[in-house]
Order: C-alpha cells, then structure tokens, then sequence
C-alpha cells in the first residue's frame, strides 16, 4: 500500500527546469553586469595610468632654472591631485550603476521566483490532492 501510495505521487521535472533556466539567465545578467564593470574600470585605470605617464614625462625633463624644478613638481601634484579626485567620480559612477543594475535584477528575479513558486505549489497541492483521493478510493 505504502508503495502504491508513493509511486502515486507525482514528480513534475518542468518545475525544476523552469527554476534551472531562471537561475542560469540571472547569473547570466549578473555576469554581464559584472563584466561591464571591470571593462569599463580597467579602461579607467588605463587611462588613470596614460596620463599619469605623460605628465611624469614632463616632470623627469631637464629644467633651466632650479626653481623650475619645484614649480613642475608642485604642477604635476596639482594635476594629480584634480585627476584622482575626477577618477575617484568615475569609479563611484561605475559602482552606482553596478548596484543600480544588480538590485533590479534581484528584484526582477524575486518576482519571477515569486511567480514560479506560486504555480508550482498550485500544481503540486493539486496533483498530491489527486494522488491521496486515489490512495485512499484505493485503499477501500
């Protein structure tokens, strides 16, 4: 009896799928999500670093006037200065659309999980309801 009743039971794979396929097209947003990030900072950085270059260029150059020396040394932390504080911006841009996007995927996905979840406990509730009205006819 206890075989029959379990083998009455049963198992919807579809559910499953269907929550497999949603998680693999969020970590596929998450990762692109991602990826545009670190792109978008390493293009930054490359630039943070080209223009860091060039200026120290212009500093190691030989000077006329000994006073020169501290007037490119004072320009270049000047510059650097101004360049970090217009990098550090950039940076925080970045992470604000990183948390912008990852929150609205989050959210997009809750409902979509929300919606799943909801169906598939319909689904089941009904199937195990006329499962157990199959036992119990069964069992009498």
């Amino acid at each position: 009896m206890m075989k029959d009743m379990m083998g009455s039971f049963p198992v919807d794979t579809k559910a499953m799928e269907d929550a497999f396929k949603t998680t693999a097209t969020m970590s596929e947003k998450l990762s692109a999500v991602a990826l545009e990030a670190a792109e978008k900072s390493t293009e930054l950085s490359a630039s943070w670093t080209k223009e860091t270059l060039s200026k120290i260029a212009e500093l190691s150059s030989a000077k006329e006037e000994p006073a020169d020396y501290a007037k490119a040394m004072t320009d270049f932390a000047a510059s650097q200065a101004e360049a970090a504080a217009e990098h550090m911006a950039t940076f925080a841009e970045i992470a604000k659309k990183v948390q912008m996007d990852t929150v609205e995927l989050m959210m997009a996905a809750g409902k979509d999980f929300s919606e799943d979840m909801t169906a598939a406990a319909k689904k089941a509730t009904d199937e195990m309801t006329a499962a157990t009205k199959k036992v119990t006819e069964a069992a009498k």
